[in-house]
C-alpha cells in the first residue's frame, strides 16, 4: 500500500475529475479523497461514479459526488458545473482523466507489410493495416481523448480564470512520445493533449491557472492484462515482454504511481510550474533500448 504523500494546502478544496471511475481514475480520486480534497467525480457510467463516491466518502470523511457527464457535450459539461458547485462549491482544479481507445481505431498488423510478403486485407479484427481503419472510430477515439479534454478545460477553466486561482492537469501518455504500433488514433489524440497543454498554460498564466500533464508509461490494468500476461501460466505474453524490457525499472506501474505526480502538480508546492508533460513510466522514455 503506497502512503499518499501531504500536501496541506490541498486540504478543503474542491477538484473535478472526468473519466474519474476508470481504472487509473479510481486510484487518483482514493489521492485526492486522502488528501482532503473534496471530489467531484464525473464518468459516463453513473453508477460507478455514484458507488466510488460512497465509498470514498466513507472512508475518508470527505465529500465526495459522482455525477454522470459525456466529456463530448458541452450542454453535459455545463449540466455537471452547475451541479458540482451546488454541492461543493467552488472548483480549484480540474483533472481531465477521460480517454480511451478502440478496437475499430486500431490496426490488426504493427506495420505494413513488404512487397515480398502480399498486402494485407480486412479490417483491424483481422489483420488490417492503417488502409482498413474506420475513420468514424477513429475520430471518436480522437474526440473522447483531446476533444473532451478541451470542452471540460472549456467548462471548468473559465471560471478558474475569471477568479485568478486554479489548476488544470490532463492526463497524457507514453504514446504522445514515442506512438505503439497499432493504434494511431489513441497516439495522434494524446500528441495533441500534450500540445495543448503547453498551450493553454501559456494562454492561462497571466490568469493566474496552472495547466500540466502527466504521461503514464505502462500500468497493468484490467484492461490490458489479458494482453501481457498469460491468464493460464501468469508470465509475460511477447508484447509485455518487449514493454519490460523497454522500461528500465524492469517493471510495470501500479495506479497508485500516479497519485504523487498528480498531487504534486496541483499543490502549491508545484507553484512555479506550468505547461510540462511529466512522464510518470518507471524510465521508459529515457531509455534508448542499449
Amino acid at each position: 500500500m503506497i502512503t499518499f504523500p501531504s500536501y496541506p494546502d490541498l486540504t478543503g478544496r474542491i477538484c473535478v475529475i472526468t473519466g474519474g471511475a476508470g481504472i487509473l481514475g479510481r486510484s487518483i480520486c482514493r489521492g485526492l479523497a486522502a488528501s482532503g480534497i473534496k471530489t467531484a467525480i464525473l464518468d459516463i457510467n453513473p453508477e460507478a461514479a455514484s458507488g466510488l463516491a460512497a465509498d470514498l466518502q466513507s472512508q475518508y470523511d470527505i465529500s465526495c459526488i459522482g455525477i454522470q457527464a459525456d466529456v463530448m457535450s458541452r450542454e453535459s459539461m455545463e449540466k455537471a458545473k452547475a451541479v458540482v458547485e451546488s454541492r461543493l462549491g467552488t472548483v480549484s482544479f480540474l483533472i481531465n482523466g477521460a480517454g480511451g481507445n478502440s478496437p475499430k481505431a486500431t490496426t490488426g498488423q504493427e506495420m505494413y507489410p513488404s512487397s515480398q510478403s502480399g498486402t494485407a486485407t480486412g479490417n483491424s479484427h483481422t489483420g488490417g493495416t492503417f488502409f482498413d481503419l474506420d475513420m468514424n472510430a477513429f475520430q471518436s477515439v480522437f474526440g473522447l481523448n483531446f476533444t473532451g479534454t478541451a470542452i471540460a478545460s472549456q467548462v471548468f477553466g473559465k471560471p478558474m480564470a475569471e477568479r485568478g486561482f486554479g489548476a488544470i492537469l490532463n492526463i497524457s501518455s507514453m504514446n504522445a512520445f514515442r506512438p505503439l504500433t497499432k493504434i494511431p488514433a489513441y497516439s495522434a489524440a494524446k500528441a495533441s493533449v500534450n500540445n495543448f497543454t503547453q498551450w493553454l498554460a501559456v494562454h492561462l498564466a497571466p490568469a493566474g491557472v496552472r495547466v500540466n500533464a502527466i504521461a503514464p508509461g505502462f500500468f497493468l490494468t484490467d484492461q490490458n492484462r489479458f494482453l501481457l500476461t498469460d491468464p493460464k501460466t501468469g508470465e509475460s505474453t511477447a508484447r509485455g515482454r518487449k514493454i519490460i524490457s523497454s522500461t528500465p525499472m524492469g517493471k510495470y506501474g501500479n495506479p497508485e504511481d500516479l497519485v504523487g505526480a498528480v498531487l504534486f502538480l496541483l499543490s502549491d508546492a508545484s507553484s512555479f510550474i506550468t505547461g510540462i508533460v511529466l512522464p510518470v513510466d518507471g524510465g521508459y522514455s529515457a531509455y534508448g533500448g542499449v
